[in-house]
């Protein structure tokens, strides 16, 4: 297929290679010029601007950093709705408020384009070895021609529901993973002032009822996940500041719906702390160090 791929940063750069070594053809854009001619060199053709790449394409994918670029490039005065070929299929993989991703898809179907709202959860590792977990929300139609195409880029494709779903599933996960991982710092933190030892605690929570991701997959402390980012000085797989960014729109969604997230919030409030003592850098799960009362090194 022809693909315009817009956005080649951390997450969308290796995205788009995937696609390329797929067989697609990329057409590609960024307004940073190093990203495109990283694609450029991975085989996708240079765009001039988003237009350029989306107007010929049979598929158009965005992976942009927050609402307002979505809402700017789809919905401003060159905006990509009003470029695109009707029938195009429209993937929007950034993460973004669910307000904006129900405009665009508004807009999208009065363009008769088929749009959809697809975040994802993985990070860089996951983008790389094309191991994505993909959160859809559109037209079970529209899903039905995306998962080819987002196959080529991840493992897990779920279809969340309607126009803007993508997004509520995707900031209702990271919540729970934040709050989950500040829970495991908190144990191992407890843990070494008990003298209970890292590996001692990992054994036997592991497999008990404390079992969790943030333990068993991410530990946030070196040794008994000798992947996990805690072995190279919490070097980022996904950083504090993603987590805040997925944290800030969870807590806007829930004050729209009056839902009740203490836990949340209270989560929102420790990453905000972290990223102030200039650790917005590091991996989420380094917070475990602001825990302890130190800084990094």
């Amino acid at each position: 297929m022809r693909i315009g791929f817009i956005g080649l940063g951390n997450m969308g750069g290796p995205m788009a290679a995937n696609l390329v070594k797929a067989g697609h053809e990329i057409a590609a854009f960024d307004m940073m010029k190093p990203a495109v001619d990283k694609a450029v060199a991975q085989g996708a053709r240079a765009a001039a601007n988003a237009v350029d790449a989306a107007r010929d394409s049979e598929v158009v994918i965005t992976m942009l950093p927050a609402g307002a670029h979505v809402r700017q490039v789809y919905l401003g005065d060159n905006g990509l709705i009003k470029a695109i070929k009707p029938g195009t299929l429209v993937i929007d993989s950034s993460t973004i408020d669910v307000a904006t991703a129900r405009d665009v898809h508004a807009a999208a179907k009065i363009a008769r384009l088929d749009f959809l709202d697809a975040p994802v959860s993985g990070g860089v590792g996951g983008a790389t070895a094309g191991t994505l977990t993909f959160m859809v929300g559109g037209e079970e139609s529209a899903f039905a021609r995306a998962k080819p195409v987002l196959e080529k880029m991840g493992k897990n494709i779920f279809h969340a529901g309607g126009a803007g779903n993508g997004q509520a599933a995707k900031i209702c996960n990271n919540m729970l993973l934040a709050i989950s991982m500040i829970g495991t710092c908190e144990a191992f933190v407890l843990a070494e002032k008990l003298g209970l030892d890292h590996q001692t605690l990992f054994n036997i929570s592991s497999t008990a009822s404390g079992q969790c991701w943030s333990l068993t997959t991410y530990c946030p402390v070196p040794g008994p996940v000798p992947a996990s980012p805690a072995n190279r000085n919490y070097q980022a797989g996904f950083t504090a500041a993603m987590m805040l960014k997925d944290l800030k729109l969870a807590q806007g969604a829930a004050h729209a719906v009056g839902a009740a997230t203490p836990l949340g919030a209270e989560a929102a409030a420790l990453y905000s702390l972290y990223e102030s003592a200039g650790e917005g850098g590091r991996d989420f799960s380094g917070i475990i160090q602001m825990l302890r009362g130190r800084a990094q090194s």
